[in-house]
């Protein structure tokens, strides 16, 4: 009597057999390819359909996979011909909003801080983060000791540190002739964004 109910725990913790999981499953088509019934062919049909889908599905997924890893982008270009072209409005933005070799002393202790340079104690900001060769004469010019500040004037600073448009076109041709740095003016548009001065801008006369 004990062994016929050890034998039917055993029984009762056994998987059961792959039909019944087939059976039960919601993926199309495994029902039909693990079935009781003993037609080979039809099970055989049933098997070939499945990994037919099987393999095209991952056959896709891989495919678009390595589209997506390829970054792939359009570019559209529309073409207009014309006799005669107007030259084009020319923008010249530099990182660099100003030139450090022509800030003077009285620049730092205005602007220094606006410029981050310098924090509210006038001493040098981020030290360590400051190149070796700007370093020396930063040390220099932020060295206010008995100095007597001047009046400062913001469009005075920019007209003398800005960019040249003479140091920045190297070479200018349109319909063959030659743009000289006297066909730009510099636009009086500049705007202080996060303490930050930007550059201004630079553009061709019409």
């Amino acid at each position: 009597m004990d062994l016929k109910v050890e034998t039917e725990e055993l029984d009762s913790n056994r998987p059961p057999p792959i039909e019944v999981f087939a059976h039960s499953s919601t993926l199309h088509g495994i029902s039909h390819i693990f079935t009781y019934e003993r037609f080979c062919i039809k099970r055989c049909l049933w098997l070939v359909f499945f990994l037919g889908s099987l393999t095209f599905l991952l056959y896709v997924c891989v495919d678009r996979i390595h589209f997506y890893l390829e970054y792939p982008h359009v570019t559209k270009l529309d073409e207009i011909a014309t006799p005669i072209m107007t030259f084009p409005s020319v923008t010249f933005c530099n990182l660099n909003a100003f030139r450090f070799s022509r800030v003077m002393r009285n620049d730092l202790y205005h602007a220094g801080e606006l410029l981050a340079l310098l924090n509210q104690r006038y001493e040098i900001r981020d030290i360590h983060l400051v190149e070796e060769s700007v370093l020396e004469s930063l040390k220099v010019k932020a060295d206010f000791h008995n100095f007597k500040p001047r009046p400062f004037n913001m469009r005075e600073f920019y007209d003398r540190t800005g960019h040249d448009i003479h140091d920045m076109l190297l070479s200018c041709h349109f319909h063959g002739t030659e743009c000289r740095p006297e066909d730009f003016k510099v636009s009086r548009k500049r705007k202080i964004l996060n303490s930050a001065i930007t550059q201004g801008e630079v553009r061709i006369v019409q």
